[in-house]
């Protein structure tokens, strides 16, 4: 398939700069994939859909505040540094992207906080904006991680036009979110409320869990018209045996069997066996899906309405099937659907 034929019309008015006032209170749009049928809920009516002994798999990674602003040592300019992954613990090595990179040279020295209660020194270019940073830090892993956490903003996506506040601290989290490592939060699973949890648990909806880090190469832009020369970064993803055994016990019980956003289609896409079931797994996947692709196990998804042109609409449109999807687009803009990290979800069954 080509790029263009992803592409819709947006308006910027539906693009959500708050999340819903309740987790599980945003719109959902139910696909009907065999029918292309479609129905208007809200998001705590997804319990209707799903019986005793279905699956649901979550995405347990946990976001870190990832954006830090410093100062560059002696003409004191001010540097946005977006942390992107710890390459050595040890020697406290980053990969980042620094704003505005032109300013920013191998050997230069950033100091964070008023007090400067981190200093990092740049190492290396990486890319256009991208740079290896080593922070210059003698206390403990605990230490060097609470100070981040002191000076780190929530990574908002740039296109949420405002500062990040208190609330988006806890509301850009998943209440299941349990390993630190993504810049990005698993946004399906943000619907998410303790007490719709407890209601699926009690009709008896399982839970299994995956981790991917969710990074930026995610949400980067596709240039290229033929898709099969687009090429993802790798993220790393872990899926543990016990989980591994919820969802096959699944397959062989002809559940129903929901991945939780395009993190966790990604992760278990990635670790397929030679009979179709999901296999423990600790790597580094860079699957990119786009239509036509058969999938091995999920046979549902709960998903944000995403970008046009978005790698992201492009594994949601080889799930629900191409047509389907771009229809359903163009009834979520004109039903002002709110799209992106903290807008509406569709569950797709």
């Amino acid at each position: 398939m080509k790029l263009s034929q992803f592409k819709f019309n947006l308006p910027e008015s539906l693009v959500a700069n708050n999340p819903a006032e309740q987790r599980d209170e945003a719109r959902l749009m139910v696909l009907h994939k065999d029918s292309g049928k479609i129905e208007h809920k809200i998001f705590k009516d997804v319990l209707g859909y799903f019986d005793d002994k279905d699956v649901m798999i979550l995405n347990n990674t946990k976001v870190f505040p990832a954006r830090l602003y410093g100062n560059k040592e002696k003409t004191g300019a001010t540097i946005e540094v977006f942390l992107l992954r710890e390459l050595n613990k040890e020697l406290r090595l980053w990969d980042v992207l620094v704003d505005p990179a032109r300013k920013i040279r191998v050997g230069n020295k950033l100091y964070f906080g008023d007090d400067d209660l981190l200093v990092a020194e740049v190492v290396d270019n990486t890319t256009s904006r991208g740079r290896t940073i080593r922070f210059l830090f003698e206390g403990t892993d605990e230490e060097f991680r609470r100070n981040v956490e002191i000076l780190g903003e929530t990574p908002l996506p740039k296109y949420i036009k405002r500062k990040a506040t208190a609330e988006d601290k806890e509301r850009y989290q998943t209440i299941f979110a349990k390993h630190e490592g993504a810049v990005a939060a698993p946004t399906a699973g943000l619907h998410f409320s303790r007490e719709l949890m407890k209601r699926l648990e009690l009709k008896g909806v399982e839970f299994a869990e995956v981790t991917l880090h969710v990074g930026l190469g995610t949400f980067r832009t596709v240039e290229v018209e033929d898709l099969t020369k687009h090429k993802m970064d790798s993220e790393q993803f872990i899926i543990e045996q016990k989980d591994a055994n919820i969802v096959n016990k699944a397959i062989e019980e002809k559940r129903r069997i929901c991945a939780v956003g395009t993190t966790s289609m990604r992760s278990i896409e990635s670790a397929v066996s030679a009979n179709k079931t999901l296999k423990a797994a600790n790597d580094w996947t860079s699957k990119f899906i786009f239509p036509p692709y058969d999938f091995s196990i999920a046979n549902s998804m709960i998903t944000n309405f995403h970008t046009p042109e978005s790698t992201l609409l492009m594994m949601v449109s080889a799930f629900g099937g191409y047509e389907n999807v771009m229809n359903a687009y163009e009834v979520a803009v004109k039903e002002k659907y709110k799209f992106y990290s903290y807008g509406d979800a569709m569950l797709i069954i």
